[in-house]
Order: structure tokens, then C-alpha cells, then sequence
């Protein structure tokens, strides 16, 4: 790094007062301080760009956009989810914009799926809102707390009991 240099401080060494000082110039001095370049109190949302594959669950308090492809589950404060976005998996958030593909159960407390937004699983929610164009396969059910950790009962019944072997009937 670059750094002031010390020649022209106050208190230079004995000996060097008889030269003659060069003009000082600027000298940018690296900032230690971690400033946020969000408002105080705000903070910018994680961006997941077009050209990123993450295989693995994602967690955070804050938002996330998703440009690329996410295989696991999302939960964030808002999930936007890009045009050219693709995510496999469950995702969990208090709100959640839909423009790209999505491939998994959608739980949010608003739901909203763009004109774009290809959508293949159930969406719990409290409320929603789908635009014309949007593709939708799968149930939609409205809950007071789509959020809540417990599964539904609905979701419970679709559990299969293993099949009998060939040679037990």
C-alpha cells in the first residue's frame, strides 16, 4: 500500500532541514473503517449474478436477488428472484417477487408472480399476487402464518407408505 511519506513531517531527522522540500503532494491513505455504502439503517440486498451456480440452502435476515441458479433453499427478509434466475428448492421469506423459474414449495407472507415468472410447486401465502402471462403449476393456500416452522396437514397426508414386496402378497 501507499503511504505518506515521513521526509516532510514535522520533526525531521537532523541533517535533513538544510534540503530543500519537494511540494507535497496528496497521498490517498487506505481506510481502515468499514463504511457501508447503503443509508445507515439500510442495508443493500446480496445479488446472486446471472453467471453463478450455488449448490447449498442460503440463509439470511436481509434480501437477496437471484440472477443465476440456486439448487437448495432460500430463506431471506425479500427474495427476488431474476428473469434469467432458476431456483430448485423451498424458499422462505416475508416477501417474495417472482420474475424467473422456480422449482419448489414458495412460503411468504406476499407473494407475487410477475408476468415472467414460471412457478412449479405449491405456494403458501398470506396474500398474492400472479400478473397475467405468469406460469403456475401446483396449489395455492392462503395461511394467517405461512412463515411457521410446522408442516401443514394436507402436506403430512402425502407422505406414501413403502410398497409391499413381490413376494409378501
Amino acid at each position: 500500500m501507499f503511504s505518506k511519506s515521513r521526509i516532510n513531517e514535522p520533526g525531521a531527522k537532523p541533517g535533513e532541514a538544510d534540503k530543500p522540500k519537494a511540494p507535497e503532494a496528496p497521498v490517498n491513505k487506505p481506510s481502515m473503517d468499514f463504511t457501508p455504502s447503503a443509508p445507515k439503517g439500510k442495508v443493500a440486498a446480496s445479488v446472486l449474478s446471472a453467471d453463478l451456480t450455488v449448490v447449498g440452502n442460503l440463509r439470511t435476515t436481509g434480501d437477496i436477488q437471484v440472477e443465476g441458479t440456486v439448487e437448495g433453499d432460500i430463506r431471506a427478509h425479500l427474495l427476488t428472484v431474476g428473469e434469467t434466475a432458476t431456483i430448485r428448492g423451498e424458499i422462505v421469506a416475508d416477501d417474495i417477487v417472482v420474475n424467473g423459474r422456480v422449482i419448489g414449495k414458495v412460503r411468504g407472507l406476499k407473494v407475487r408472480l410477475t408476468s415472467t415468472a414460471r412457478v412449479e410447486g405449491d405456494i403458501i401465502h398470506k396474500t398474492i399476487a400472479i400478473e397475467s402471462g405468469a406460469h403456475f403449476e401446483g396449489s395455492v393456500q392462503r395461511q394467517d402464518d405461512p412463515l411457521a416452522v410446522g408442516r401443514a396437514p394436507i402436506a403430512q397426508s402425502r407422505v406414501a407408505a413403502p410398497a409391499p414386496a413381490a413376494d409378501e402378497a
